[in-house]
């Protein structure tokens, strides 16, 4: 677990994964590889007292780029799948993941160039040393996030 510093931001708040989360995200994005993985984050996006985003579960998506190994693009009809179930559970979509097989947990260019959904998370999974990092697109920008993971 690390805090994402992505240099164009300053931290906006925490985001929690719970542990099965993240060790299923971390476990996409070792299947994976050398290709990139990309999955949909659900959970509570309900500010609470300290600021915490939740992450509940992590869904895999079919990563359908023309460069998988350094490019990603959510599969269409399986990501409105994914974002339906996680909606018709009760919970929120908190954001998005996929991974950097080489490194490193930040946004590229092309990352920033792509994202969409002011207010979700972007989380990256850095496989050279298993760093995840986080960041919360502002429709601009990302700012970063910190995560962290509930052990309980």
């Amino acid at each position: 677990m690390t805090d994402g510093s992505a240099g164009s931001g300053a931290a906006t708040a925490d985001i929690v994964f719970a542990a099965d989360a993240y060790e299923r995200l971390l476990g996409h994005a070792r299947d994976g590889a050398p290709a990139e993985v990309c999955g949909v984050l659900g959970g509570t996006t309900g500010e609470d007292d300290a600021g915490e985003r939740r992450v509940d579960a992590a869904l895999p998506v079919e990563n359908v780029a023309d460069r998988p190994r350094t490019r990603y693009e959510l599969d269409p009809a399986e990501q409105l799948e994914r974002i339906e179930a996680i909606e018709t559970e009760g919970g929120d979509v908190v954001g998005f993941y996929h991974s950097h097989p080489t490194g490193p947990a930040n946004p590229s260019a092309t990352d920033s160039a792509q994202a969409t959904w002011p207010g979700a998370s972007f989380v990256i999974v850095d496989l050279r040393d298993e760093r995840v990092g986080a960041w919360r697109w502002t429709g601009e920008t990302f700012a970063a996030e910190t995560v962290r993971v509930a052990r309980d």
